[in-house]
Formats: structure tokens, C-alpha cells, sequence
């Protein structure tokens, strides 16, 4: 079984190398909102079972499948498929390399070729069963794959869009073909490089803030990165090679609030399926005692305006750069409020407890919250995620 997803939304180390910035060999394209949850509950559901998830697969070798839905939207992109080329929204997967189709819109195509090789997914919020087809995939007239082997669904629930999109590690797929569980498959950012289309297997991930009433999208960049989406310079760090976290888009940090350490240098997961900021609960008990917070009806941790004003910033430190989350970027935007059945005055900080504590090798998790504030880019090449500022890294918009 492999990863379901959708790139989140409501709205939308040291530097070793230079970036691929978008050029002719470089495609950036625009990922489109759609709601998905409509209160906090389901948020923190869907998230528990995502950070269970990568769990059970590292630990047992067995895939969990859950969808990359996050706060009250998901992000999606459109794709060609087949022939005739047929379109599909397709949700963006950083948890697996495998693209799938046929959820909602039927795979229909002359040119698909049947390898009789099953998958079969399930997950919290549904499950998807279906064939491994080899076939045509497109993103624009340039960056097209003749032939690739696409997930088609013979039956499906719960994903709300017509497939997944995976821009995850190609170890992440391991264990997906039911009769071939040590096989992997290649993502499409893969295949574009093999065939020569992009210069490098780079993915560039950009997000605005979730705010109420704004048509905030998001992009994703395949091959390179866009330089008109982030300032200063981007930051990479290897993958990590502690287990657990090294399955995925996994790093290796340590989290500081203000001057205090919340956690040692450890590893955790890059994950834009995920809503929330998750921290080990020993990390997560001190963070709640520094802040004052306490924890409220709707599971989150609430603080009061004159505790919001004395915040310190969250710090990661990540290599040789520190990704820091001011007071704003902290807490939930106010104006999205009643989706966590609040008052619009109410203050609330989106840092949650996984439910171990530092040294399991899965001691945070990275989420929405966090990568709407930083450019991120997943580098499969040299196995590699970078960050750096955007115009939002310190914006008031919460």
C-alpha cells in the first residue's frame, strides 16, 4: 500500500550546489484549492493517522495509506493522461512516488497498456484497489512521458479528487505492487529526467498563508525552482539515514523555542500532507509549559492575547540555517476560526504532541504550517530538501 495525498491547504545544513532555477528545461505549475474539511476534528484525525502511518511502514514494511489533505482544502494540479489525452486533477502525494488514476473521473484510453501488476491501498479516510497501467502522462507539450506506469483504480473511496500526483522518494513506493513488494516505481519527476525533459529530478514547493476570502493558490515547480517565489539563497540537507524518517523526505534537526532546546539534534519528516507542527510529546510538554498555553476544547493549545504577544520564536535548526516561526506564524490565522468551532478572538497554536517521545527516530513532523512560510525543494538527484524565506516568512497574517 502506498501514500494517498493532497498538498495541503486553506489558501494555497549547509548550501552545497546551486539550485536549478526555472528555465525552458523547468515547468512551474499552478496547484488549485478545493475544500476538503470542514471542522478541526477531521484535521486532527486525518494528521494523527498520517504521522501513525509513516510509522507502520518503517517499522513493519507494510504501506498505511492516507490522503495529503490538509486543513479545509487540498491542493491539486491537472495532468493529460492516455489517448485520447484525457485531464485530471490529480492531489500532490510528497509521501509517495506513485501516480494513480480513476478515482472519481474514469480512466478511459486507447494506448494504456495493462501490466496486471495489483495495488491496493487502504486508509483512514477511504481505500483504492486498481492496476499498474503503462501509459501516456503529460504536464504541457514539453513535458511529456510516452509511456510510464500509472496506477488505474478499479475501485476507490474517500479521495475526493480523480488521483494522486507523487513527487515522493522512489524508496517510498516500495511495497506497493502486492505480487512485487520490493519493487519501486519511479515518480514523474523521475521519468522527466530520465528522458532529458528537465536538467535535474527537483521539485519546487510554494504555498501562500491560509486566509479567510483570498484566492490564495499555490505552485509546484518540476525540474527546478522558481527565484521569483523566494528570497536569499536556498539551504539544503541530506536525507537523513536514521530509520523511520529516512523512508520519506526525512531530515535531521533540532528545535529550539527562543533560547531553550525542545529537542536534541534528531530526525523527523518533511510532509505537506500534514496540517500541523508535531514535535515529540516531551518536546511538545515543554513548548506548552514555556508558552503557558493550555490545551482546549478542540484538542489544540490555546493562549491568551498577552501570552500570544511574549511568544518566542520556534526555531529549527537544519544544517548550517535556522528556520524560525514567529509569534504569527505560531498560531492558527484567526480568520479561519469558526472552522475549529472558535471564537474569532480565540488564540490557538497549531504546535502538536506525536505520541512518543525524542529518540524514536520520527521526533517531528514538518507540516503546512510551516512550509507556507518557507520555500521548499525536495532534490531526489543528490538526495537532499533545501529551504529558504519567502515573502511570507515573517508576515503578519494570522
Amino acid at each position: 500500500m502506498f501514500s494517498v495525498a493532497s498538498l495541503l491547504a486553506l489558501l494555497a545544513f549547509s548550501i552545497t550546489g546551486s539550485p536549478v532555477e526555472v528555465r525552458n528545461s523547468s515547468m512551474a505549475l499552478p496547484m488549485t484549492r478545493r475544500p476538503i474539511f470542514t471542522n478541526v476534528t477531521d484535521m486532527v484525525r486525518h494528521d494523527e493517522a498520517r504521522v501513525a502511518a509513516f510509522r507502520e511502514y518503517s517499522t513493519h514494511g507494510r504501506r498505511t495509506d492516507f490522503p495529503l489533505l490538509n486543513m479545509r482544502f487540498g491542493y491539486y494540479i491537472s495532468a493529460s493522461i492516455g489517448s485520447p489525452p484525457k485531464t485530471y486533477h490529480l492531489i500532490v502525494d510528497s509521501s509517495s512516488s506513485i501516480t494513480w488514476v480513476g478515482a472519481s473521473t474514469t480512466y478511459v484510453s486507447s494506448s494504456g497498456v495493462d501490466t496486471k501488476q495489483p495495488v491496493a491501498v487502504d486508509y483512514t479516510f477511504g481505500s483504492f484497489q486498481g492496476t499498474i497501467f503503462n501509459d501516456r502522462f503529460s504536464l504541457g507539450a514539453r513535458f511529456t512521458i510516452p509511456t510510464m506506469p500509472i496506477g488505474v483504480a478499479s475501485t476507490s473511496r474517500g479521495i475526493g479528487f480523480d488521483g494522486v500526483f507523487g513527487i515522493g522518494p522512489t524508496e517510498s513506493s516500495r511495497g506497493a505492487l502486492k505480487d512485487s513488494p520490493e519493487e519501486t516505481i519511479p515518480s514523474v519527476t523521475d521519468y522527466l529526467f530520465r528522458q532529458n525533459t528537465i536538467t535535474a529530478p527537483i521539485v519546487g514547493l510554494f504555498f501562500q498563508p491560509a486566509v479567510a476570502n483570498v484566492n490564495n493558490h499555490g505552485e509546484i515547480t518540476i525540474g527546478g525552482v522558481n527565484r521569483d517565489r523566494y528570497k536569499g539563497e536556498i539551504e539544503f540537507t541530506d536525507i537523513t539515514t536514521t530509520p523511520l524518517s529516512s523512508h520519506y523526505w526525512g531530515i535531521n534537526g533540532r528545535i529550539a523555542y527562543g533560547n531553550t532546546d525542545l529537542t536534541p539534534y534528531t530526525a523527523g519528516v518533511v510532509d505537506c500532507g500534514c496540517t500541523f507542527l508535531y514535535i515529540a510529546s516531551d518536546a511538545y510538554e515543554n513548548y506548552q509549559a514555556a508558552t503557558g498555553a493550555v490545551k482546549a476544547a478542540n484538542s489544540l493549545l490555546q493562549i491568551s492575547i498577552h501570552q500570544y504577544r511574549h511568544l518566542s520564536p520556534l526555531k529549527f535548526y537544519i544544517g548550517s540555517k535556522i528556520c524560525s516561526l514567529s509569534r504569527n506564524a505560531q498560531i492558527w490565522p484567526r480568520s479561519l476560526n469558526s472552522v475549529i468551532n472558535a471564537n474569532v478572538d480565540d488564540i490557538f497554536l497549531v504546535v502538536r504532541s506525536l505520541p512518543t517521545p525524542s529518540g524514536t527516530g520520527l521526533d517531528f513532523v514538518i507540516g503546512y504550517v510551516f512550509l507556507q512560510r518557507f520555500y521548499t525543494v525536495f532534490d531526489a538527484e543528490r538526495s537532499r530538501v533545501g529551504f529558504a524565506q519567502t515573502m511570507f516568512t515573517d508576515a503578519f497574517v494570522n
